[in-house]
């Protein structure tokens, strides 16, 4: 039953979650803008499910497909945010990231 369930979780957390402390401003930060980032990305896959028309129907009757550009700019910004709290040149990271992608699609192509 989901009682024992719950109790065997319990015991298992016990036993095998590890003790994080988050020492300084900086990790905290990281943390919380990591979990924004989680919730920005979950809520435009919402709107990409409403627009495919697979939300259910209390949701699709809510959607704005307006709403899907200020998600997609939610989840930038929010990105840039942890870069910056992580000390990540965004800039740098996109340009290197292209590059890779570019040198592969050639491979691939030839």
């Amino acid at each position: 039953n989901i009682k024992n369930l719950q109790e065997k979780v319990k015991v298992l957390d016990q036993n095998r979650t590890p003790r994080y402390k988050l020492y300084t401003q900086t990790e905290k930060e990281i943390l919380t803008r990591t979990i924004k980032l989680n919730e920005e990305v979950g809520e435009l896959c919402n709107d990409i499910l409403a627009i495919l028309k697979l939300q259910r129907r209390a949701k699709l009757q809510k959607f704005d497909r307006r709403n899907m550009y200020e998600e997609f700019a939610d989840v930038i910004i929010t990105a840039i945010q942890l870069a910056i709290a992580a000390g990540v040149d965004v800039e740098r990271a996109v340009g290197d990231k292209l590059k890779k992608i570019e040198e592969r699609y050639l491979r691939e192509k030839k």
